[in-house]
């Protein structure tokens, strides 16, 4: 399976994924997930939004449970974000068929779409569309870099934009979501432990900073006649960081545009996307506002207009206890070690985040060598990965096993 899946949407130059929401990339892994599902004799459809599901037993039994993450990517991502937890559902499945496994409940396979929020610049479109917490409205403003908008994409791509929206009656059919997924950081590294327990996902956010200045020639226009939004912009990217070493966040700039972006034009707009997560949400308040303090400070000091404009923001998701707990007591009791399985926090957002607030959900984290993610740097050893597929399919026969 991991080597059909690799080559799909690769760059040749970067070496990294670029499989943007319903692009030629996204369709071939859409492909490669209904060809795994028939195989295996799985029911294969497609929800509302775009999200893809492949059942064992009745989908409409309820109390089932749901393993699977995405398989889109940033831009020039890495293999295993969003892919790993894909390929290790099915592996889970061949596993507990091999034992034997006699399912008391009906067990799903997901791939949620446009997860990383590459394309349209919001993360986890399907699953928060499924949850009730993306408008339809909000939905079909969202337009790519081209200015295609998201239900254009979609039609384009086959799927119906008209029938999107929140999805109830099939969330309450699921009694719980389980996603696996490498680590996006050293802690399991640093333990030795080859798998871990997701606790919560710190709370985050996106927020555009829009830089208007003067648009004027690069080579002709004194320094001191300028109005350059680049400048202001460049010491907001320094005010970030300052702000988050204060703060103990994590405040990152990591996408810009700029008009009319020309080598030898001073900008009329710089417009840069900020990042930011904390671990609770008053430190999160803090670091944002104090960013957006200074930037403020600096255009006006400089003659920039700014508007600042919040994109998306998760808040805190602490993972069912009562879930996380019965993951735990099942891991231990199956494990090769005899101690317990680490449980660790996470910055990164996740489908699992976004649909904790509808059904019960948890997370394992795969070891990640070097803690790189979001990048064609980013590996999984596979005696790991293994170990993890191990993991899931000891899970998935805790739940829904006899």
């Amino acid at each position: 399976m991991w080597r059909e899946l690799a080559p799909v949407g690769r760059h040749p130059d970067s070496g990294g994924y670029r499989r943007y929401a319903w692009s030629a990339a996204d369709l071939e892994c859409r492909a490669w997930f209904r060809a795994q599902a028939e195989a295996r004799g799985l029911a294969y459809e497609t929800d509302r939004n775009g999200n893809q599901w492949a059942w064992l037993g009745d989908p409409l039994a309820g109390d089932a449970v749901v393993t699977g993450s995405h398989l889109d990517s940033v831009p020039d991502g890495g293999a295993f974000d969003g892919p790993l937890g894909v390929v290790s559902s099915f592996a889970a499945l061949d596993e507990l068929h091999r034992r034997g496994a006699e399912f008391t409940r009906p067990l799903a396979i997901t791939n949620f779409g446009d997860e990383e929020g590459a394309r349209f610049g919001l993360a986890c479109v399907g699953s928060r569309l499924a949850a009730g917490q993306l408008t339809v409205a909000d939905a079909h403003r969202l337009r790519d870099a081209d200015g295609i908008a998201l239900p254009a994409a979609m039609e384009s791509a086959g799927y119906d934009p008209e029938a999107i929206g929140p999805d109830p009656e099939r969330l309450a059919r699921i009694g719980a979501f389980v996603e696996l997924h490498v680590e996006q950081g050293r802690a399991l590294d640093l333990t030795g432990d080859p798998v871990g327990i997701a606790s919560a996902i710190w709370p985050h956010g996106r927020w555009r900073f829009d830089f208007r200045g003067e648009a004027n020639h690069a080579g002709t226009t004194r320094l001191a006649d300028r109005r350059d939004p680049m400048l202001t912009y460049a010491e907001t990217v320094l005010a970030a960081r300052r702000e988050a070493e204060l703060t103990g966040a994590l405040a990152t700039f990591g996408k810009i545009a700029v008009e009319p972006n020309g080598v030898n034009a001073i900008p009329s707009l710089v417009r840069g996307w900020l990042d930011s997560r904390a671990a609770d949400q008053a430190t999160l308040d803090a670091v944002v506002t104090g960013i957006e303090a200074a930037a403020r400070e600096y255009a006006e000091r400089a003659g920039i207009d700014l508007d600042v404009v919040r994109e998306s923001f998760t808040p805190v998701v602490e993972f069912e206890h009562a879930l996380r707990d019965e993951l735990a007591k099942i891991l231990e009791g199956t494990g090769d070690t005899g101690r317990p399985v680490p449980v660790l926090g996470t910055g990164a957002g996740h489908d699992a985040g976004i649909l904790s607030a509808s059904v019960p959900t948890a997370m394992l984290f795969v070891r990640n060598p070097t803690g790189i993610s979001h990048s064609p740097a980013e590996h999984a050893a596979e005696d790991d990965c293994t170990a993890g597929v191990r993991a899931l399919a000891d899970v998935l026969e805790g739940l829904a096993c006899s």
